[in-house]
């Protein structure tokens, strides 16, 4: 492991107290400078924890009472895809209305020593929190190995952590697959997104739990890349093959175009023959031919609500364990009633 790893320590820190009393950083600095008010129950807390560590605290630690950099560290994987960087977006531009600035760093890979390098370059910037925006389960295994200084908030689909935000993806598949039902769809495919991403799999669940729930059997999902590409081979394999199907739900618009253009290559009419719903909401999908019925996302809502968690936690503020937005249904024109 290198230098630059979170992992390094030569001595207890102020955020090694803070972490084993389950409170902040700012709450151990305001029991170092015996400030009344904190609660007599928090500061005995944090006095066991100074005193289980042999924490010493220094100058700087004092100082930290009230020192705030206004800088937060921003964890990503340099994803490309629309869920993960328009999260990216959203975070940037609330941090930028609330006068925050944002360090980030990108894990080239999922590999825990390529996210444990980004946090610890993350880290060296003062930073007052850290988001990590984790598109892959791996990234939160690699997490759960770190010692971390500073407050965590990750945005993930899974609930596994805490704090955590997300829009929930289980959620809006079951209302895209509701719809398909309610114009009378039964034989509905779903084009899912890759095995290891948590959005995908949580698609995937809730189109199978709302197949299921209304007594209808969910044929095997075929799984693309997120991309056109793999939305247009995954079309081609289902019209070869002769499946049936009335609807596709489709886990991003971006595969949505690919299997439109392919159906269209077949002479399969959308929404004359088939109906699809795609997931995402992207600017060009109300463009597409015929304009796309989809789940939207709201990402900006989404930016400001991951930075008003991040205050509340460094503020020593209630946060919800696990919170979610609700995404919402767009319906366009590439979906109708089954005849």
């Amino acid at each position: 492991m290198t230098s630059s790893t979170p992992r390094v320590r030569t001595s207890p820190t102020i955020f090694d107290v803070a972490r084993l009393a389950g409170v902040s950083h700012q709450t151990v600095s305001r029991v170092i400078n015996n400030h009344a008010s904190v609660r007599e129950s928090t500061r005995l807390r944090v006095q066991q924890a100074v005193d289980q560590l042999s924490y010493r605290p220094n100058a700087a630690a004092r100082a930290m009472v009230g020192a705030r950099s206004r800088n937060i560290g921003l964890i990503t994987t340099g994803s490309s895809d629309y869920g993960p960087s328009s999260t990216v977006l959203g975070l940037l531009s609330a941090a930028r209305a609330a006068d925050y600035s944002v360090s980030l760093a990108t894990a080239v890979d999922t590999e825990p020593e390529s996210v444990q390098a980004a946090v610890g370059l993350v880290l060296g910037q003062h930073v007052e929190a850290l988001v990590v925006v984790a598109s892959r389960a791996r990234i939160l295994d690699a997490l759960a190995g770190l010692r971390l200084r500073v407050p965590v908030v990750v945005i993930e689909s899974s609930g596994r952590t805490s704090p955590s935000l997300s829009i929930d993806q289980y959620a809006g598949a079951r209302t895209a697959t509701e719809h398909l039902i309610a114009l009378g769809h039964r034989d509905i495919v779903h084009v899912a997104g890759p095995g290891d991403s948590m959005d995908a799999t949580e698609r995937l669940r809730g189109w199978r739990d709302t197949m299921a729930e209304h007594g209808l059997v969910a044929p095997r999902a075929l799984e693309g890349d997120w991309t056109p590409g793999s939305g247009y081979r995954i079309g081609q394999q289902l019209t070869q093959h002769g499946r049936r199907f009335t609807a596709l739900f489709v886990a991003n618009d971006q595969m949505s175009l690919g299997c439109v253009h392919a159906l269209a290559e077949r002479g399969i009419r959308v929404p004359e023959d088939v109906s699809v719903v795609g997931f995402d909401d992207i600017p060009e999908a109300e463009h597409f031919a015929p304009p796309l019925t989809t789940m939207r996302q709201d990402f900006r809502q989404l930016g400001t609500d991951i930075l008003t968690t991040v205050l509340d936690v460094v503020e020593d503020r209630q946060v919800e364990p696990v919170a979610r937005l609700t995404p919402t249904l767009v319906v366009r024109r590439s979906t109708r009633r089954r005849d």
